[in-house]
């Protein structure tokens, strides 16, 4: 059961930490050699999440058993290739654009399938083994990918040079790779009868309330207003002179603070319910959002940990909640919720690199997508009042009934 955790950790290390979240530490230094622009690196960026979407849609398709298994080393080996060969020489911007187009898009495609395919078989297995309560270490495999690929390029970055950084990393992975590719496989279905829950998904979808309506919008708001932080936070922290030498720390700062997020709010969702861990995350990544635009390198820091702490908490608990407020239907509200956060992770950044390169600023980008996550936490706080007035109703309506 262990082997096949940990399996887990490195694969989600390597499709979130590396293949998908390399791209904003090394971006200044492509950047800089190559002359990318902030509107070329949120089109790439945009890809990337458009590939994301797409796999993640299909990797629903996969049947359970060998197939599974098989697609699931597709992707790694995907996602380690596509990651390398970054790292190889096309030119400048103009000419590269095409290949890095292709490479970015692929590794979004084979990063959901390692994260989707890789997640379902370890908790398949660790369900079967009665290891559920370590299922929330599984996700420590984001925030340690993260920190772990900005420590590589704060270190030795600039003695490879952008193109060594992918490469190595690309190697790296390569390695580390191996170990769940071997570990982490479909385990044999259990003969058991079908739950309610997968009878009512199976049978028609969840109804869609209103407090799950206003979920999903703002789960997309989240998607479109945090994913600009997550592909500039770098780049903007080098464009000051102030905040510059941070920048890269900034970084690994993040990935520090993804490691513990989940498991810390799931501890206010605990004591507050997941209503209030939402807003109260939404209002905390807004202030991460909108600190780099001070210009303090301290301000910098915490701007790095309220993101890396937030992000990860707000997926874990829009799941949990959404989970709740299903009616019976729950995996086709997760499959929602992906869905519309993807779309929000494709749109973000192509405005907020329009607008960089328009403007010359990131100040504009910014403070659109700490637009977003606000209105985002204002549709939160809206669900949780119609949910509790809800619960109110049915609460004196079955009093009423036993009376």
């Amino acid at each position: 059961m262990f082997r096949v955790l940990i399996g887990g950790v490195i694969a989600l290390a390597i499709a979130m930490g590396v293949a998908r979240f390399a791209f904003t530490p090394i971006l200044p230094a492509m950047q800089a050699a190559t002359g990318l622009g902030a509107d070329g690196a949120g089109f790439l960026a945009s890809l990337n999440y458009l590939g994301y979407f797409l796999g993640a849609l299909g990797a629903g398709l996969v049947p359970h058993g060998p197939v599974r298994t098989a697609v699931f080393r597709a992707a790694l080996a995907l996602s380690v290739a596509s990651t390398a060969a970054m790292g190889l020489d096309f030119g400048d911007a103009a000419s590269a654009m095409l290949p890095w187009s292709v490479l970015r898009f692929v590794s979004g495609l084979s990063s959901a399938g390692i994260f989707i395919l890789g997640i379902a078989m370890v908790l398949d297995t660790l369900v079967r083994a009665q290891g559920e309560r370590w299922a929330g270490w599984l996700y420590t495999g984001v925030g340690v990918g993260i920190a772990s690929s900005g420590l590589f390029v704060a270190l030795i970055g600039d003695r490879l040079g952008w193109t060594g950084d992918w490469l190595a990393l690309g190697a790296i992975c390569a390695v580390a790779g191996l170990l769940p590719a071997l570990w982490v496989t479909d385990p044999p279905p259990v003969a058991a009868p079908q739950s309610a829950e997968a009878g009512a998904d199976g049978g028609k979808a969840a109804a869609l309330s209103l407090p799950l309506l206003l979920l999903t919008v703002a789960y997309f708001l989240e998607g479109g207003g945090y994913i600009v932080s997550g592909t500039f936070l770098v780049s903007i922290l080098k464009t000051m002179p102030e905040t510059a030498a941070v920048g890269q720390a900034a970084w690994i700062v993040v990935g520090l603070g993804a490691m513990g997020a989940g498991v810390f709010w799931a501890a206010v969702a605990r004591r507050y319910g997941s209503w209030w861990a939402l807003i109260l995350a939404h209002l905390a990544q807004t202030v991460g959002i909108l600190l780099p635009m001070t210009g303090s390198p301290v301000a910098a820091v915490l701007s790095a940990l309220l993101f890396g702490g937030t992000f990860v908490g707000i997926v874990s608990q829009a799941f949990a909640l959404g989970r709740s407020l299903s009616s019976g239907g729950s995996a086709r509200v997760v499959g929602a919720l992906t869905a519309v956060y993807g779309v929000g992770q494709i749109i973000g950044p192509l405005p907020a690199g329009l607008v960089v390169a328009r403007t010359g600023s990131f100040d504009s980008a910014l403070l659109g997508a700490a637009a977003a996550v606000v209105l985002g936490a204002l549709l939160l706080a809206l669900g949780a009042w119609i949910a509790g007035r809800q619960a109110r109703v049915r609460a004196v309506a079955s009093m009423g009934a036993a009376s």
